[in-house]
């Protein structure tokens, strides 16, 4: 006989307060990049869009921006497990066309820079599996996330609060 321990609710950790509300510091800034992500989504499948965001976000550990996206993922109509397996991708193939494989990779590449640069196989996966301009746009949009992401990690913007539709891009 199996037993079970009922867990008891306890309260969760206070929420932190922003470090720096950056946005309102910096209007300008936050404007031109609001019309830098607008430009970079231009041609990309949604789904594929936010999954890259995640994978970032993930890398980057931008809570701010993970809370936001994958509520844009699910509200896009991701799957729940896709969306958890993202992390661990390399052992989760199976999830992912080979276009979204090839993506996630690339994200990872230009998100990291281990050794500073992008190997060039992981860039000819990527180009094989997407056109010449969509392989253009997809490279922006990963640049504008690390962006987003190192603005959400050094301000430590506080997640939890974004309903999808909050921000139009």
């Amino acid at each position: 006989m199996t037993t079970h321990t009922h867990h008891t609710p306890t309260a969760n950790a206070p929420e932190h307060p922003a470090r720096l509300q950056w946005a309102q510091l910096a209007p300008d800034v936050y404007k031109a990049m609001v019309r830098l992500d607008a430009a970079s989504r231009k041609g990309l499948d949604p789904v594929l869009l936010e999954l890259v965001k995640i994978r970032a976000s993930q890398l980057n550990h931008c809570a701010f921006c993970l809370d936001m996206h994958t509520k844009d993922a699910l509200a896009a109509g991701e799957s729940v497990e896709r969306i958890i397996q993202l992390s661990a991708w390399e052992e989760s193939q199976h999830f992912y066309t080979e276009k979204e494989l090839a993506a996630i990779e690339l994200t990872e590449a230009v998100t990291v820079l281990t050794d500073g640069f992008v190997p060039d196989e992981v860039y000819a996966k990527a180009a094989k599996h997407l056109e010449e301009a969509e392989l253009a746009q997809l490279i922006a949009a990963i640049t504008v996330i690390n962006a987003w992401n190192r603005f959400g990690v050094t301000a430590r913007l506080t997640p939890g609060h974004y309903t999808p539709g909050d921000i139009k891009h």
